[in-house]
Protein backbone atom coordinates (compact mmCIF):
# COMPACT_ATOMS: atom_id res chain seq x y z
CA UNK A 1 0.00 0.00 0.00
CA UNK A 2 1.53 3.38 -0.90
CA UNK A 3 2.59 5.84 2.23
CA UNK A 4 1.55 8.73 -0.59
CA UNK A 5 -1.33 11.10 0.37
CA UNK A 6 -2.92 13.66 -1.53
CA UNK A 7 -2.16 17.72 0.04
CA UNK A 8 -4.85 17.20 2.07
CA UNK A 9 -4.18 14.69 4.31
CA UNK A 10 -1.78 14.65 7.69
CA UNK A 11 -3.73 17.96 8.38
CA UNK A 12 -1.16 19.58 5.65
CA UNK A 13 -2.71 22.48 4.64
CA UNK A 14 -1.70 24.17 1.33
CA UNK A 15 -1.60 28.08 0.95
CA UNK A 16 -2.10 27.96 -2.46
CA UNK A 17 -4.20 31.42 -3.63
CA UNK A 18 -7.19 30.44 -6.06
CA UNK A 19 -10.21 32.03 -7.14
CA UNK A 20 -12.52 29.55 -5.95
CA UNK A 21 -15.55 29.83 -7.91
CA UNK A 22 -13.68 29.85 -11.01
CA UNK A 23 -11.90 26.61 -9.52
CA UNK A 24 -15.35 24.83 -8.82
CA UNK A 25 -16.49 25.64 -12.58
CA UNK A 26 -13.80 24.51 -14.01
CA UNK A 27 -13.67 21.37 -11.70
CA UNK A 28 -17.45 20.95 -12.84
CA UNK A 29 -16.95 20.93 -16.56
CA UNK A 30 -13.75 18.48 -15.99
CA UNK A 31 -16.05 16.03 -14.20
CA UNK A 32 -18.34 16.01 -17.36
CA UNK A 33 -15.52 15.72 -19.76
CA UNK A 34 -13.97 12.45 -17.43
CA UNK A 35 -17.83 10.81 -17.21
CA UNK A 36 -18.05 11.70 -21.28
CA UNK A 37 -14.58 9.99 -21.87
CA UNK A 38 -16.47 6.69 -20.49
CA UNK A 39 -14.82 7.07 -17.38
CA UNK A 40 -16.41 6.47 -13.62
CA UNK A 41 -15.69 10.09 -12.03
CA UNK A 42 -16.40 8.52 -8.25
CA UNK A 43 -14.36 6.06 -8.46
CA UNK A 44 -11.81 6.68 -5.89
CA UNK A 45 -8.73 7.17 -7.88
CA UNK A 46 -10.64 10.24 -10.07
CA UNK A 47 -12.76 11.63 -7.04
CA UNK A 48 -10.21 14.73 -6.61
CA UNK A 49 -8.91 14.46 -10.50
CA UNK A 50 -11.73 17.06 -11.45
CA UNK A 51 -10.38 19.92 -8.61
CA UNK A 52 -6.56 18.73 -8.82
CA UNK A 53 -6.70 19.31 -12.65
CA UNK A 54 -8.85 23.09 -12.08
CA UNK A 55 -6.19 23.88 -9.94
CA UNK A 56 -3.19 22.71 -12.24
CA UNK A 57 -5.32 24.71 -15.06
CA UNK A 58 -5.47 28.26 -12.48
CA UNK A 59 -1.85 28.13 -11.93
CA UNK A 60 -1.31 27.21 -14.94
CA UNK A 61 -2.39 30.30 -16.60
CA UNK A 62 -1.99 32.64 -13.71
CA UNK A 63 -0.20 35.22 -15.80
CA UNK A 64 -3.55 37.12 -17.09
CA UNK A 65 -3.21 38.49 -13.65
CA UNK A 66 -0.13 39.25 -13.98
CA UNK A 67 1.18 42.87 -15.71
CA UNK A 68 4.69 42.46 -17.46
CA UNK A 69 6.02 45.79 -17.62
CA UNK A 70 5.34 46.57 -14.09
CA UNK A 71 7.55 43.83 -13.37
CA UNK A 72 10.23 45.49 -15.41
CA UNK A 73 9.68 48.77 -14.00
CA UNK A 74 9.97 47.93 -10.54
CA UNK A 75 13.49 47.30 -10.54
CA UNK A 76 14.97 49.79 -13.41
CA UNK A 77 18.15 51.27 -12.54
CA UNK A 78 20.24 54.44 -14.57
CA UNK A 79 23.27 53.14 -16.16
CA UNK A 80 25.59 54.48 -19.00
CA UNK A 81 26.30 51.39 -20.86
CA UNK A 82 25.79 50.25 -24.38
CA UNK A 83 27.19 46.87 -24.37
CA UNK A 84 24.95 43.90 -25.18
CA UNK A 85 23.58 42.10 -22.46
CA UNK A 86 22.19 38.47 -22.90
CA UNK A 87 20.25 36.51 -20.31
CA UNK A 88 19.93 32.98 -21.94
CA UNK A 89 18.27 29.37 -21.30
CA UNK A 90 15.07 30.67 -19.28
CA UNK A 91 13.28 27.71 -18.57
CA UNK A 92 9.71 28.05 -20.09
CA UNK A 93 6.23 26.31 -19.95
CA UNK A 94 3.37 26.80 -21.28
CA UNK A 95 -0.08 25.60 -22.77
CA UNK A 96 -0.49 25.53 -26.82
CA UNK A 97 -4.10 27.07 -27.45
CA UNK A 98 -4.95 25.08 -29.95
CA UNK A 99 -4.65 21.75 -28.48
CA UNK A 100 -4.73 22.68 -24.10
CA UNK A 101 -1.16 20.50 -24.46
CA UNK A 102 1.95 21.49 -23.09
CA UNK A 103 5.04 22.97 -24.81
CA UNK A 104 8.68 23.50 -23.21
CA UNK A 105 11.95 24.97 -23.73
CA UNK A 106 14.19 27.68 -23.03
CA UNK A 107 14.07 31.39 -23.75
CA UNK A 108 17.17 33.73 -25.02
CA UNK A 109 17.04 37.35 -24.21
CA UNK A 110 19.33 40.22 -25.32
CA UNK A 111 19.25 43.81 -24.81
CA UNK A 112 21.32 46.82 -25.87
CA UNK A 113 20.71 49.65 -22.61
CA UNK A 114 20.04 52.82 -23.99
CA UNK A 115 20.52 54.82 -20.69
CA UNK A 116 18.46 52.35 -18.55
CA UNK A 117 18.88 48.63 -16.61
CA UNK A 118 16.58 46.32 -15.03
CA UNK A 119 17.43 43.37 -12.47
CA UNK A 120 18.42 40.26 -14.63
CA UNK A 121 16.08 38.34 -12.42
CA UNK A 122 12.89 40.18 -14.26
CA UNK A 123 13.21 39.01 -17.50
CA UNK A 124 12.49 34.90 -16.04
CA UNK A 125 9.62 36.46 -14.56
CA UNK A 126 8.28 38.36 -17.59
CA UNK A 127 8.81 35.00 -19.34
CA UNK A 128 6.64 33.61 -17.17
CA UNK A 129 3.73 36.01 -16.96
CA UNK A 130 3.43 35.48 -20.85
CA UNK A 131 4.37 31.45 -20.83
CA UNK A 132 1.72 30.87 -18.09
CA UNK A 133 -1.26 31.58 -20.62
CA UNK A 134 -2.67 29.85 -23.22
CA UNK A 135 -0.39 30.47 -26.22
CA UNK A 136 1.29 29.91 -29.59
CA UNK A 137 5.38 29.74 -29.19
CA UNK A 138 4.97 32.86 -32.18
CA UNK A 139 2.56 35.39 -30.11
CA UNK A 140 4.62 34.27 -27.01
CA UNK A 141 8.20 35.28 -28.35
CA UNK A 142 6.86 38.89 -29.75
CA UNK A 143 4.78 39.24 -26.29
CA UNK A 144 8.27 39.04 -24.50
CA UNK A 145 10.27 41.23 -26.97
CA UNK A 146 7.58 44.36 -27.31
CA UNK A 147 7.58 43.76 -23.49
CA UNK A 148 11.31 45.15 -22.93
CA UNK A 149 10.97 47.50 -25.68
CA UNK A 150 8.12 49.37 -24.34
CA UNK A 151 9.40 49.05 -20.60
CA UNK A 152 13.34 50.07 -20.99
CA UNK A 153 13.42 51.71 -24.23
CA UNK A 154 16.57 50.17 -25.49
CA UNK A 155 18.95 50.33 -28.18
CA UNK A 156 17.74 46.81 -29.52
CA UNK A 157 15.77 43.87 -27.96
CA UNK A 158 16.47 40.19 -29.32
CA UNK A 159 14.08 37.27 -28.22
CA UNK A 160 15.04 33.55 -29.26
CA UNK A 161 12.84 30.78 -28.02
CA UNK A 162 13.61 27.02 -28.54
CA UNK A 163 10.40 24.78 -27.38
CA UNK A 164 9.30 21.39 -28.01
CA UNK A 165 5.30 20.74 -28.39
CA UNK A 166 3.10 17.61 -26.77
CA UNK A 167 0.66 18.49 -29.68
CA UNK A 168 3.38 17.21 -32.16
CA UNK A 169 4.90 14.36 -29.98
CA UNK A 170 1.39 12.74 -28.17
CA UNK A 171 -0.73 13.33 -31.25
CA UNK A 172 -0.99 14.33 -34.75
CA UNK A 173 2.49 13.71 -36.37
CA UNK A 174 3.81 12.37 -33.50
CA UNK A 175 7.62 13.29 -33.87
CA UNK A 176 9.71 13.10 -30.77
CA UNK A 177 12.60 15.22 -32.01
CA UNK A 178 10.78 17.79 -33.35
CA UNK A 179 12.11 21.78 -31.74
CA UNK A 180 10.52 24.93 -33.02
CA UNK A 181 12.64 28.36 -32.48
CA UNK A 182 11.18 31.43 -32.70
CA UNK A 183 12.83 34.91 -32.97
CA UNK A 184 11.99 38.35 -33.00
CA UNK A 185 14.57 41.33 -33.11
CA UNK A 186 14.27 45.46 -32.65
CA UNK A 187 16.60 48.55 -32.78
CA UNK A 188 20.41 47.70 -33.34
CA UNK A 189 19.51 43.65 -33.66
CA UNK A 190 17.81 44.25 -37.41
CA UNK A 191 21.44 44.74 -37.83
CA UNK A 192 23.15 41.82 -39.19
CA UNK A 193 26.36 42.36 -37.38
CA UNK A 194 24.62 42.78 -34.06
CA UNK A 195 22.60 39.77 -34.71
CA UNK A 196 25.51 37.70 -35.72
CA UNK A 197 27.41 38.77 -32.22
CA UNK A 198 24.27 37.74 -30.53
CA UNK A 199 24.50 34.36 -32.14
CA UNK A 200 27.98 33.46 -31.51
CA UNK A 201 27.36 34.84 -27.87
CA UNK A 202 24.78 32.52 -27.39
CA UNK A 203 25.71 29.52 -29.34
CA UNK A 204 29.46 29.63 -28.43
CA UNK A 205 31.62 29.11 -25.46
CA UNK A 206 33.35 31.57 -23.48
CA UNK A 207 37.12 30.31 -22.43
Amino acid sequence: MSNIQDDEDFNYKRNDQYNWDNVEKIAANYKNIIETLGEDSNREGLIKTPMRIAKAMHFLTQGYDINPNEIIQSALFEQETQEMIIVKDIELYSMCEHHMLPFFGRAHIAYIPNGKITGLSKFARVVDAFSRRLQVQERLTRQILDCIQESLNPLGVAVVIEAKHLCMMMRGVEKQNSVTTTSAFTGEFAKQSTRNEFINLLTGKLS
